[in-house]
């Protein structure tokens, strides 16, 4: 196979960056996420990827719960924030405020929306595993167009 061919057919797949959260014990945790898309319209399911070996992960998994949280064009500040650790101090994330619902899983008060899984599948292959959750509660804050991977200058794919 042509490393370089398919590095570039890979990095053609259009990808939104999402926030995606989970409760840890009673701690709560959350990732940058673009691996994630909707599978099923009856039920409404999704899939996302985490990276093994993260508490993220982890929490997922033992939790059996998520939120995904839709972010806004332009809100590439609040994504890189969760692409490394962030810590907690009460309701925020450093400076990014949060509440929780159904799942206690966080969701961000500035996000155009949200919503909450719960686990129906799990798939553990190479380096990230997929959960496949069931949309339990949504929400919108506001409309506006969603924050998408290109916008931040940002490639994935390989």
């Amino acid at each position: 196979m042509d490393d370089q061919a398919k590095k570039t057919a890979l990095r053609g797949i259009s990808y939104g960056l999402y926030v995606v959260g989970t409760k840890v014990g009673d701690e709560v945790n959350a990732f940058g996420a673009n691996f994630v898309t909707q599978t099923s319209f009856a039920p409404p399911l999704v899939a996302i990827a985490a990276k093994k070996g993260t508490a993220s992960c982890d929490g997922i998994r033992d939790s059996g719960v998520f939120s995904v949280n839709v972010l806004e064009t332009g809100q590439k500040d609040v994504a890189f924030a969760f692409f490394k650790p962030v810590s907690r101090v009460g309701n925020k994330f450093n400076d990014i405020e949060f509440y929780t619902a159904t799942t206690g899983s966080p969701i961000l008060k500035d996000a155009l929306s949200w919503f909450e899984c719960t686990v129906v599948d799990v798939v553990d292959r190479g380096d990230h595993t997929i959960f496949v959750g069931e949309v339990i509660n949504a929400g919108v804050h506001r409309q506006g167009d969603p924050l998408t991977l290109k916008e931040t200058g940002l490639f994935y794919g390989g």
